[in-house]
């Protein structure tokens, strides 16, 4: 693991503290001082940050944080906007959000202090489940691709002004359920197994529709249920034995 990642995964310090800390000469791997964040530590290595020896965590710990329109998934904003790590009790500002949810969107987003878990939650074919709200009806042809997938050369519609991609692939989705459909606006819950940049938006932007609303209320197994706006909440044991479950599939996998 990278020397910045082993401090801010074992610390309360954040990656960039971390950074900022090695830069100035405050961490030792053994007795000697290493100033550069991508030092691989081994196993056996013994991490001091100011003399005081880092100890690695047993485990991990999983969040559900119900996400509030209007903060971005990000720890610093260079536009001074909102971010989640603001909300979020300061216990948690050194953990890591299992994917993104863009400015406009809301609801579950999973966070966690063990980057290996990050991985395989980001990583793994896991459906994520949203409610959406589009100006405008569903049309065949919006469901055809819904059920058969799309390819576009050009994706900009729907993402943001300065993302540099363009064009995107669109896997078919897991599920849809159209719960309105009418020429002022319609609803769906639809389920991607994917997590790629503003892809639903960019999905109905194809076809000329806002979406007016986006909310997360399914990653998996873990659902976003009655957790209040701007709250959050440690995983059951339930969620934990299948989190358990799913990292040994997911590894036996990637190691095979």
């Amino acid at each position: 693991m990278r020397l910045n990642k082993y401090i801010s995964h074992n610390t309360t310090y954040s990656r960039r503290e971390a950074d900022r800390l090695i830069e100035q000469g405050l961490v030792k791997v053994g007795n000697k001082v290493v100033k550069e964040p991508y030092y691989d530590v081994k196993q056996n290595d013994k991490v001091y940050v100011k003399g005081k020896l880092i100890k690695p965590k047993a485990g991990y710990t999983v969040i559900v944080y119900n996400k509030p329109k209007g903060e971005l998934v990000t720890k610093k904003d260079p536009r001074g906007r909102k971010t989640i790590y603001d909300t979020l009790p300061s216990k948690f500002r050194h953990f890591i959000p299992v994917g993104r949810l863009d400015f406009a969107s809301e609801g579950l987003l999973l966070l966690t202090d063990s980057p290996k878990v990050a991985k395989a939650l980001m990583e793994g074919d896991l459906p994520r489940v949203y409610n959406v709200k589009i100006k405008g009806e569903v049309t065949p042809q919006m469901e055809e691709a819904m059920r058969e997938g799309l390819e576009l050369a050009d994706a900009r519609a729907g993402g943001h002004e300065k993302s540099d991609i363009v064009a995107m692939e669109f896997a078919p989705f897991f599920a849809y359920r159209i719960d309105k459909n009418a020429p002022t606006y319609s609803k769906l819950k639809v389920a991607l197994t994917e997590g790629k940049n503003r892809e639903i938006r960019r999905f109905f932007a194809h076809f000329g529709k806002d979406v007016l609303n986006l909310k997360r209320v399914e990653y998996g197994w873990i659902k976003l249920n009655a957790l209040p706006t701007g709250k959050t909440r440690y995983l059951s044991k339930k969620e934990y034995a299948k989190l358990r479950e799913f990292l040994k599939e997911f590894y036996d996998k990637s190691e095979a």
